[in-house]
């Protein structure tokens, strides 16, 4: 029986042949995946999160398909180009098919997104299961009130031709819920798609939590009020005001009392 290491030694030597700006980018995606497996948001092995590379190249970052997202370091992601071939695969593991589909989906038609976070949390997948999707039922998700758009369900998405009508619903938005299979949220950097799927999460962890509740009737706000923090939240959307930094910093030094080897 094989084992591959998260840090062998030809991952370690990943930092020397890539731009500074490259490694910036592979720091923060591997802090995501750290945070993500500290939030307990993880489903094995299977699902993923992505960054473009910085340059003219169409690459993007991706997990290496078989590490826990508590083993995702800076230098064991894989560089992959927008039509699938492996441009860097450190580990030898390659890659989930499923996600370079939905991951080159949209950073093939989004180049103003940077990053792509895909989840299979419980309450995530709960939501998606609903047929009224995401409710405006709490300050989380009004905050989304406008910006959430909905895929369909067609299977494990390893269709090629998926790409295109996940593209169709994403629209000009940045948060995609996929009708019984998860969330997806996507950002001008890493920062502020974890910030949104952070909000998401919460968004869906309250609202199974109401309806836990059984015959209690649920408040809903009235249309101004949505239409209210709808404009209190553009900053939040556009991803460019302060919180997004304050927030990630946050995170970061919630992250390294514990764990700091993600950055090798």
């Amino acid at each position: 029986m094989s084992s591959v290491s998260p840090l062998s030694s030809v991952s370690k030597h990943v930092r020397q042949r890539v731009s500074p700006e490259e490694w910036e980018v592979r720091v923060k995606l591997a802090a995501a995946y750290r945070l993500a497996a500290l939030f307990k948001w993880t489903d094995h092995i299977y699902t993923h999160f992505s960054a473009r590379v910085p340059g003219p190249d169409e690459h993007f970052l991706i997990n290496a398909f078989g590490l826990l997202f508590d083993e995702i370091t800076a230098s064991n992601l894989v560089k992959v180009d927008i039509d699938g071939t492996l441009v860097d695969d450190p580990t030898g593991l390659g890659i989930n098919y499923a996600g370079y589909v939905i991951h080159s989906a949209i950073h093939g038609a989004r180049p103003d997104l940077q990053a792509v976070l895909h989840t299979h949390t419980r309450d995530g997948i709960a939501v998606s299961a609903q047929r009224d999707g995401l409710l405006p039922i709490s300050q989380h998700s009004i905050a989304f009130s406008g910006r959430v758009a909905y895929h369909g369900y067609e299977g494990i998405a390893l269709d090629l031709d998926e790409r295109e009508r996940l593209v169709a619903d994403l629209g000009d938005k940045s948060v995609l819920i996929l009708r019984n299979h998860g969330l997806l949220t996507a950002g001008v950097s890493v920062e502020h798609a974890f910030q949104q799927l952070q909000s998401l999460e919460r968004a869906c962890n309250i609202q199974i939590a109401a309806q836990a509740a059984g015959n209690a009737e649920l408040i809903f706000p009235p249309a101004e009020v949505v239409a209210k923090v709808e404009a209190q939240a553009e900053a939040f959307k556009r991803g460019d005001g302060p919180g997004v930094a304050r927030h990630w910093n946050a995170l970061i030094r919630q992250l390294e009392r514990t764990d700091v080897d993600y950055k090798d």
